[in-house]
């Protein structure tokens, strides 16, 4: 991913820390109006009509606008995705986050521009379609597609791997946009646009051709009787020291851009010096 080491070069301080806790402070703000004025949540909609008309906030606005559902749901969805949004931060850092996030934001307005030219001049109504429920679904697919074998509890009962959480979400958006209209599948593409780009753009294929994959077996097969650390450990980040005694839920992976064998933990696999 040369290009975002680019862009953190050149703009990497301007990052905004945290940001996962600015977007859910935005929902409080607009469950806040919800319960004071709720006829004012219709004046902050993505509407590309009334935005070319002087109406500019909405370009931004429409980011407060809550997800609806019971208390309950509600307070579990902040607390999931507060989890989520704050370990992808400290993941891949900030900067990479901020991108990831502003970018699902800026297509969503994209695309809403884009349906408005094709729509008419005269459309009017569809602004309720575009909301960050995808883009919040876009911070759950990117942590399952980090994190495949990571356990949560569902609903703080039933534990559950993230890919196969990952599963029905994505059998969810493919339902939607199979059954849904024009309006709802260009909302759900743009969306979800910086999952897609994201990933492609930095998915390394290569490991796993036929070739790399048997290479990659041989090699775990000959260093299983070196790899061990105190106590019994088997990983151990080469940044931090850390090992899966010291926390059961670290995952390990090794870095393919690194001169040798170096094995990180998810804190710093994308965060350490490359070895060269």
């Amino acid at each position: 991913m040369n290009w975002l080491n680019k862009l953190e070069k050149r703009f990497g301080r301007y990052a905004l820390p945290n940001l996962t806790v600015y977007l859910l402070a935005g929902y409080v703000i607009g469950y806040v109006i919800y319960f004071l004025k709720p006829g004012l949540l219709g004046w902050l909609t993505l509407e590309p009509a009334y935005i070319l008309r002087g109406q500019i906030w909405r370009i931004v606005s429409w980011v407060l606008i809550p997800p609806s559902g019971s208390l309950l749901s509600i307070l579990i969805m902040l607390l999931l995705y507060y989890q989520l949004g704050t370990a992808l931060e400290r993941t891949w850092g900030t900067f990479r986050y901020n991108v990831y996030i502003f970018s699902g934001i800026l297509f969503t307005v994209i695309g809403a521009f884009l349906l408005y030219l094709i729509l008419g001049s005269n459309s009017f109504g569809y602004g309720a379609y575009f909301s960050t429920y995808y883009i919040n679904m876009s911070i759950f697919l990117a942590f399952a597609v980090s994190y495949p074998d990571m356990e949560v509890l569902l609903y703080f009962v039933l534990p559950i791997k993230m890919k196969w959480m990952g599963y029905v979400y994505a059998a969810m958006i493919l339902y939607t946009l199979i059954t849904g209209n024009m309006v709802e599948r260009v909302a759900v593409i743009a969306s979800l646009m910086n999952f897609i780009l994201f990933f492609l753009s930095s998915r390394n294929f290569r490991p796993y051709t036929p070739h790399e994959v048997k290479r990659k077996r041989k090699f775990r097969q000959n260093s299983r009787p070196q790899m061990m650390y105190t106590n019994g450990a088997k990983h151990r980040c080469a940044v931090c020291g850390r090992t899966e005694l010291d926390n059961p839920d670290l995952e390990f992976r090794f870095c393919s851009r690194c001169n040798g064998n170096f094995e990180y933990c998810q804190d710093h696999l994308f965060t350490h010096e490359h070895v060269k």
